[in-house]
């Protein structure tokens, strides 16, 4: 099957030599052809360029993108979209003033969605996840990952890694799968932390492992949560079954949780939302990506990751939308790719190459997606007719995009 798309206003994310993230100054050039055309075979890109050098060759289909922008979908490396019911209750105690750590301490946040979770049918979390997987692909996310950390035993933690691996199997789009038993301590564990990392490594990481449920493991390494001793043993074990850190680190309090992260060689540290000079230091030449999620930052009127700073440093930066019942709860990353630019001062193309390339990288599939390279999947974004791509962060309300395809396939 060979697809041509032709007479593209602005074909971004161009990179002839694949390159595995961008980082420092880079971040602000983003490659494009303008006039361009993209072709299509299968599910791979197979070549593009000036219209002018448009190959004349049997196609099964064109599309004409006049006036239209083109660009790899998002790959959106940060999720919580496998849960059950919702926590709009807590959304009105935050309006009416109590913080993140008072709705936890009565029982809400995590320990809330756990529970809903140990209540409901593997069936129907699937059908309410796979509603929330539609919707961000039709927003134009080609690549996603989801962590569990709403089950807490054993045989929760198992029931959602198994709707995560369905989810894989049953939709195109390439989804990479997290355990996140380390997300809080379980009330009956609040005083013997030990005991549930015991649990964690001991009974929940070997069934893990025996069904290949998971990539990459994960821990809320936080004030009132895990420590960074604790997250390290984690870590440890993790690695043990072949799972790689991404690690939840800085959200309200910096304890040294980078520095641990970067020993252990940890593909991501996400947040951020607090970050010192020192860790900025330790992420210097690191392989490890620090990843932003704006819309929470938004959504519970927390500090946003200082991206300036970190860039101006040499450091890179990926996006991701957190998508999760309490903190939130979207999984849209045009409003995510906005946000940066407002709220963040980000350009246009710094926030798209966090949102692509960079995406791509903390998802550790940089080879296969993120940008317009030959032989890479071609899953991408073509929108309506606009002036520039700027249009894109400018016009934060609208839907700007007309069309998704995914492994060379409208959706």
């Amino acid at each position: 099957m060979k697809t041509l798309i032709i007479n593209i206003k602005e074909l971004l994310q161009v990179r002839e030599n694949n390159i595995d993230k961008v980082s420092g100054k880079d971040m602000a050039i983003l490659p494009k052809i303008e006039n361009a055309y993209l072709l299509i075979e299968d599910n791979l890109i197979a070549d593009y360029g000036l219209m002018d050098n448009c190959p004349k060759i049997d196609i099964d289909k064109t599309i004409d993108a006049q006036g239209k922008v083109v660009l790899p979908s998002w790959c959106d490396s940060h999720t919580h979209i496998v849960y059950a019911g919702n926590r709009v209750q807590e959304f009105v105690d935050r309006i009416n003033g109590l913080s993140y750590e008072e709705i936890a301490n009565r029982g809400g946040g995590i320990l809330n969605s756990a529970k809903r979770v140990n209540e409901t049918s593997e069936e129907i979390i699937y059908n309410e996840s796979k509603a929330r997987l539609e919707e961000i692909i039709k927003q134009g996310t080609g690549a996603v990952e989801i962590k569990s950390g709403y089950g807490l035993t054993v045989d929760d933690e198992i029931k959602m890694l198994r709707v995560i691996k369905k989810l894989s199997e049953n939709y195109p789009i390439m989804i990479k799968s997290t355990f996140l038993g380390a997300h809080a301590f379980p009330t009956e564990y609040k005083e013997n932390h030990s005991a549930y990392i015991d649990l964690i490594i001991n009974e929940m990481l070997p069934k893990i492992a025996e069904e290949n449920l998971a990539d990459y493991i994960d821990a809320f390494l936080e004030t009132g949560y895990f420590s960074v001793e604790e997250t390290e043993r984690i870590m440890i074990a993790g690695k043990k079954y072949g799972l790689t850190p991404k690690i939840h680190v800085n959200q309200f309090t910096a304890i040294d949780g980078i520095k641990a992260c970067v020993k252990h060689e940890a593909l991501s540290v996400d947040h951020l939302e607090i970050v010192t000079d020192e860790d900025i230091e330790t992420l210097k030449d690191s392989i490890t990506m620090p990843v932003a999620l704006p819309s929470c930052s938004y959504f519970i009127s927390i500090p946003y990751t200082p991206a300036r700073k970190m860039m101006e440093a040499g450091l890179p930066l990926a996006l991701a939308t957190d998508y999760n019942p309490g903190t939130t709860p979207s999984g849209n990353m045009n409003f995510v790719v906005a946000t940066a630019c407002i709220k963040m001062k980000m350009t246009p193309e710094e926030a798209i190459n966090a949102a692509t390339i960079n995406g791509a990288y903390a998802m550790g599939i940089s080879q296969t997606h993120g940008s317009i390279t030959r032989g890479k999947r071609a899953n991408l974004i073509i929108t309506k007719p606009i002036v520039s791509f700027y249009q894109l962060p400018y016009e934060f309300g609208s839907n700007l995009i007309e069309n998704v395809i995914v492994e060379g396939k409208m959706i």
